[in-house]
């Protein structure tokens, strides 16, 4: 009986790994003379979910290749035509990093031996079983160049998914697919094209959290432009890494490099990054002198802008008491003070320049407006506010040393220069959180850059913001007309306090942006209490108005302090809380992009801030109102929504692909501008509209 137990159980083994072999996760092998090819998957069936993993499984003789998505000087890739195929919506190919051939010269990028390309296929039922059906379209490659196409077959039926022999190999060829770089430890800060005498040459500039080993760079751009092999120097102990790349036409000079979007793939041994970015224009040589001149003009028209922007609107009041106040006064002296206020804005701009400078020497993520991602900085600014408009209603005045005094002045009087030296100040600070049409073009030129071009393009920003002063300058008569100061002159100053004061008011609302409510209720309470002190001043007696500096400077050393309230208030909430969903708009996901534009959708990106009042504008102008609103609710377009109203090192890398470093930006992206389009700072209904009906086009799928 042993015998003939022994017997049956062989022979359910056969039987069980003949319905293996018939149920294999596998289509059957396709063999030439250079290669096999077969269709795998990771999962036994196809279980509850929306997608199944499959992989294209080629294994090639020595000396033979295939190519990837964008082959180089020749070849093509594979092609997968799924029709036939049954409960298949749609299919897409991840591709692993390549590796590089050159060949009589030409470059070309591909892969040899063994390469799984990793396929995610989207169900149109979930759960049901799905029919595969596909024909292959490949080149391979050794002294020649051979063409073939075949079929490939594999079903998988309904049911629980459990791993296949496969899974671990799909997961091996995954792990080589370039993410966004975070997890890897790199980054790519930059990168721009530039004249030389030997050609275009695209630079690069790539950091890593550790040292590179040998980093190498396909670039994917315009059509019938090639690039060639990096030549890479290492910098900063081997962290930073400059790659400058070759370029080349098919035929004739190379044109439209530059401001154009190209894919970068950056590889270093084991670690890989994909990121797309707007191409820069280099410096170097004359045609380097001809962009930073042409930058310049930008930054002084763009400066010249902001006057003009709803980002001014805080410092409205700074501004229209700098101007009545010089009422009836003589030339000189309208001229001298308009030229300290001139001074006032420009020395400004030179400290934030440095600040950008000492920044980006020390590797932190540097941008246009950060200031006001700091709540230590916005304490400052309501505390300096609230002490201007308790000054502008008449409850203290500032009383300096006699050596001075004349220097100094009060502010809103036209016989101190150093008021209004201070005032041109405070016009930057409170001007400045926003971009403008050409302003962001500049400011990513600049922070793109070294030091000189920093400091360069910040002092024509500077100029460009303060020559409505210096055209009053050169024209005290559009000041001195005005009527001599006046009791009217004190009644608007109260006017103006209260701007002041709602200026106060708005700082408050962005520091609960950034930390908690009650950390600005405390701080709004704060200030209530450094004007009470104030207004008390002359209601107390001599020995009480004494203790009223320390009062005062009691009041703002807490008003510091409350920004932390969120470590011991019990409902400040969490530190980072999630951006809230709506019916239109969700949070911010830059790895998703890419999957939505390949099923048809249309993205909108929105980046805002809180501190940002053009941002505001441009959402209760525009994107919050119809026709554009109820565009951004259909079903093929997804609206995203990144908040940089606090430090995001994500939305600051993803600002500097597109060579920008502030807000407002918006991007769209669709099957036709699959790298995304960025719009103008000042959105309008058309231009938004525009946008969307060009990315949804129609476009040829490249992965």
């Amino acid at each position: 009986m042993r015998w003939w137990r022994g017997f049956l159980t062989v022979a359910a083994t056969l039987l069980a790994g003949a319905a293996h072999a018939a149920h294999a996760p596998a289509s059957d092998w396709v063999r030439t003379d250079q290669t096999e090819v077969r269709l795998v998957a990771a999962a036994s069936a196809v279980g509850r979910a929306e997608t199944v993993r499959l992989g294209l499984l080629f294994r090639l003789k020595p000396g033979w290749k295939i190519y990837w998505r964008s082959p180089g000087a020749a070849g093509y890739p594979p092609r997968l035509d799924w029709t036939g195929s049954e409960n298949l919506a749609d299919a897409y190919i991840s591709w692993p990093v390549p590796e590089r051939f050159s060949v009589l010269g030409f470059n070309t990028l591909g892969y040899r031996e063994e390469v799984v390309l990793p396929i995610t296929a989207r169900l149109a039922e979930v759960g049901e079983a799905v029919r595969l059906r596909a024909v292959l379209d490949y080149l391979t490659c050794d002294e020649v160049c051979i063409p073939y196409s075949t079929s490939l077959a594999l079903d998988l039926p309904a049911g629980p998914a459990g791993p296949t022999e496969f899974t671990h190999l799909i997961d091996r060829y995954v792990a080589r697919v370039p993410g966004s770089g975070e997890g890897q430890g790199l980054a790519i800060e930059r990168a721009a094209a530039t004249d030389t005498a030997d050609g275009t040459v695209l630079e690069v500039v790539a950091r890593s959290t550790r040292p590179f080993a040998g980093p190498d760079l396909f670039v994917e751009g315009p059509e019938l432009l090639e690039f060639g092999a990096p030549a890479v120097e290492l910098r900063e102990a081997g962290r930073q890494a400059i790659l400058r790349l070759p370029v080349s036409a098919v035929a004739g000079p190379v044109e439209g490099l530059v401001d154009s979007r190209v894919t970068l793939t950056l590889a270093d041994g084991d670690r890989a990054m994909e990121q797309a970015v707007t191409v820069l224009a280099g410096v170097g040589g004359d045609a380097a002198l001809r962009a930073l001149m042409g930058i310049l003009g930008l930054a002084l028209v763009g400066g010249l802008i902001l006057n003009l922007m709803p980002c001014v609107l805080p410092a409205l009041s700074i501004k229209l008491l700098g101007v009545i106040s010089h009422g009836g006064a003589e030339r000189r002296q309208v001229r001298l003070g308009f030229l300290a206020s001139s001074a006032g804005i420009v020395f400004s701009f030179l400290v934030l320049g440095g600040a950008l400078v000492g920044a980006k020497a020390a590797g932190a993520e540097i941008g246009w407006g950060i200031q006001f991602q700091q709540p230590a900085f916005l304490v400052a600014m309501v505390l300096i506010l609230t002490l201007f408009a308790c000054n502008l209603w008449g409850l203290f005045e500032f009383r300096l040393p006699r050596a001075v005094a004349g220097l100094a002045g009060r502010p809103g009087e036209a016989q101190g220069l150093g008021g209004h030296f201070l005032m041109g100040v405070f016009v930057t600070i409170l001007a400045t959180p926003c971009s403008t049409p050409f302003l962001g073009t500049a400011v990513g030129f600049a922070l793109s850059r070294g030091a000189f071009e920093i400091f360069a393009i910040f002092t024509a920003l500077g100029t460009g913001l303060a020559l409505p002063y210096l055209v009053v300058s050169a024209l005290p008569e559009l000041a001195t007309r005005l009527p001599r100061p006046g009791p009217w002159m004190v009644k608007l100053k109260w006017v103006l306090g209260f701007l002041l004061a709602a200026t106060v008011l708005w700082l408050l609302t962005v520091l609960a942006a950034q930390v908690a409510a009650p950390a600005a209720y405390a701080v709004g309470g704060l200030m209530a209490a450094v004007a009470a002190v104030l207004w008390l001043r002359r209601r107390l007696p001599g020995r009480a108005r004494l203790a009223r500096p320390a009062a005062l400077a009691m009041l703002a050393v807490l008003a510091f302090l409350a920004f932390l309230a969120p470590a011991w208030l019990p409902d400040a909430g969490p530190e980072f809380p999630e951006p809230a969903r709506d019916a239109v708009w969700q949070p911010f996901d830059r790895q998703a992009i890419p999957e939505l534009v390949r099923r048809g959708k249309t993205v909108f990106v929105d980046v805002t801030a809180e501190w940002c009042i053009t941002c505001q504008a441009n959402k209760a102008l525009v994107l919050d109102r119809h026709p554009v609103a109820g565009r951004l609710a259909d079903s093929g377009v997804v609206a995203m929504r990144a908040d940089w109203t606090r430090p995001n090192d994500a939305i600051t890398a993803y600002l500097a692909s597109f060579g920008r470093y502030g807000v407002p930006f918006n991007a769209v992206y669709g099957p036709g501008t699959p790298h995304g389009v960025a719009l103008p700072e000042l959105l309008t209904a058309g231009v938004v509209l525009d946008a969307l009906a060009a990315a949804g086009g129609t476009a040829t799928a490249r992965r």
